[in-house]
């Protein structure tokens, strides 16, 4: 458990985790904090190394850890690509993460590398000779300025044309 939704549960605060879900029906369901915008289809040289940029939206009034957090109990973000794609993606880039201070001054692990807003992930795409419909993962842990939701993965499913 972290240090920030410890000392929020032992403040008293009944439902931390209240303004991070939306009203599905389900009970406690979670909304999803980001979202993969573009690009939905990438043209690539078969077998060549192309620069691509993968772009993300974290919902209005969240973060997400970045993916270098500032301490080892947060969940740093990370993206996945499948071995079995017939596409690789090396030499990911994530941005650096924007120096985010808790309200909660002086709490343990009260500084944080985040992402807010818009925010893309670099890196290059070697593909096979085809069409590989690549289904790939963004794992993150997103919260607000007062509890965090459990770690989260979405899918980030591309469309590669190698020829």
């Amino acid at each position: 458990m972290s240090t920030l939704l410890a000392l929020m549960l032992v403040v008293g605060q009944q439902n931390p985790f209240g303004s991070l879900l939306q009203n599905t029906g389900k009970k406690d369901a979670p909304t999803e904090a980001v979202r993969y915008l573009y690009p939905e289809q990438i043209s690539v040289t078969a077998g060549q190394a192309t620069p691509v940029e993968l772009h993300f939206s974290v919902k209005q009034g969240l973060h997400i850890n970045s993916h270098t957090p500032k301490t080892k109990d947060l969940i740093a973000t990370a993206i996945q690509f499948p071995a079995d794609a017939g596409v690789r993606m090396s030499e990911v880039e994530f941005p650096a993460g924007k120096d985010f201070v808790l309200p909660v001054a002086g709490a343990p692990g009260d500084h944080l590398s985040v992402y807010t807003g818009e925010f893309a992930v670099r890196g290059m795409m070697t593909a096979t000779r085809g069409e590989h419909l690549v289904q790939a993962k963004l794992r993150y842990q997103a919260c607000d300025n007062r509890a965090c939701m459990p770690p989260h993965t979405i899918p980030v499913v591309v469309n590669v044309e190698s020829r």
